[in-house]
């Protein structure tokens, strides 16, 4: 047993355990601990020695920082802060703004990510011939030896899930992201064409995220929900708010354009659930007809002048450096058919969900608050 702890050390070890269905004896066991001593740990009244501790990583698969770390720890703090030169001739920087670092010789450059793609997508395949907007088709497949099993499929709006991808990559997990609204998500899953469905559809009776209408649209039991986050969603303005924009009501006004999201995508029910609450007719609010598919898509339009304000995240809002006025917090979950938990890349999704850098990453974006990330709420 290690020495006793200092009152400035904390640990995650009950949640990641309990999080990975161990007993305490199980995982006493695995590390050459007594039972006690695992509680002991858990309750925060010892702190291992080195060996110890390199060995619940080792069980629980994760870093020795995700499972204990100092009690004032501030992410914030902990991150350093260096000196750049930010690449010339893109778009103008502004606070927050999302960069890469690369080292060019002795030279530490930073280039803004373009927020809207100017590159060819990954592909594996091309479709021959027309094929509409779904159903079975012929593709020519560029690498005739790979089966493509190892991928997981999810479907969803959230610009975030990009961060989860690019984590899941150390596991060598590739997630396949097909950008589709809530509602198309899951009834993706309720088809069988997908692994994962994300969703942020807000029940206006409970004020409950997701769990009412994924109860009603599927079978009792059938369906897992993990949180991935809690993010704010709001009028997203103009740097600036030129037009005074302060609440949904303000988009009555003739003067200001919207730009809306398609039919079944959560921030539309938001925007109608507002509108109808305050008595205001969709034909009232100037550009309520035109769409753009996506959060960002729907900033960006705000970002070129196309329109003066749209529905969207903060996250969408802080990368482009718009205003933002909140009108609800929510949960983005993560649902899936029961049989797919056992999946090795569904574990190392649910795996790397848990680990404190991929969540810090997430919480940078702005907006996301992580405290529930990767629990299981249905």
């Amino acid at each position: 047993m290690g020495k006793k702890s200092e009152p400035e050390i904390r640990n995650r070890l009950a949640e990641l355990r309990q999080k990975r269905g161990l007993a305490a004896a199980e995982l006493a066991k695995a590390v050459s601990v007594s039972r006690q001593t695992i509680y002991a740990m858990e309750a925060g009244s010892y702190v291992p020695n080195t060996a110890v501790a390199l060995r619940l990583a080792r069980v629980l698969e994760v870093d020795v920082t995700d499972l204990f770390m100092l009690a004032d720890e501030d992410p914030a703090v902990a991150e350093r802060s260096e000196q750049v030169m930010l690449l010339p001739y893109g778009i103008a920087a502004h606070a927050w703004q999302p960069v890469q670092l690369c080292r060019v010789d002795k030279r530490m450059v930073a280039s803004a990510p373009s927020p809207m793609p100017w590159y060819f997508p990954a592909s594996d395949a091309a479709v021959m011939g027309e094929a509409g907007r779904g159903g079975k088709t012929n593709v020519r497949v560029f690498a005739h030896d790979d089966d493509f099993a190892g991928r997981v499929l999810v479907a969803g709006c959230d610009p975030g899930i990009s961060v989860l991808a690019r984590h899941l990559q150390i596991a060598g997990v590739e997630l396949v992201l097909a950008h589709r609204n809530s509602s198309q998500a899951l009834e993706l899953l309720k088809e069988g064409c997908i692994h994962i469905a994300g969703t942020h559809l807000r029940d206006d009776a409970s004020g409950e995220s997701n769990l009412p209408e994924i109860r009603r649209g599927f079978p009792k039991n059938t369906v897992a929900v993990i949180s991935y986050a809690v993010w704010e969603e709001g009028l997203v303005t103009a740097r600036g708010n030129p037009k005074q924009i302060k609440s949904v009501e303000d988009l009555a006004n003739p003067k200001v354009t919207i730009v809306n999201r398609e039919t079944g995508a959560g921030s539309r029910k938001l925007l109608d659930a507002n509108l109808k609450r305050l008595g205001i007719a969709g034909k009232q609010v100037r550009g309520y007809d035109g769409t753009a598919p996506g959060h960002l898509p729907a900033a960006w339009q705000v970002q070129t002048g196309a329109a003066d304000c749209c529905i969207a995240t903060r996250a969408a809002a802080r990368v482009l450096g718009l205003g933002f006025i909140p009108l609800v917090s929510e949960r983005y979950d993560l649902a899936l058919r029961r049989q797919h938990l056992d999946l090795p890349g569904v574990q190392a999704l649910l795996d790397t969900l848990s680990r404190s850098s991929f969540r810090r990453e997430l919480e940078s974006l702005g907006g996301y608050d992580t405290r529930d990330t990767g629990s299981r709420v249905l």
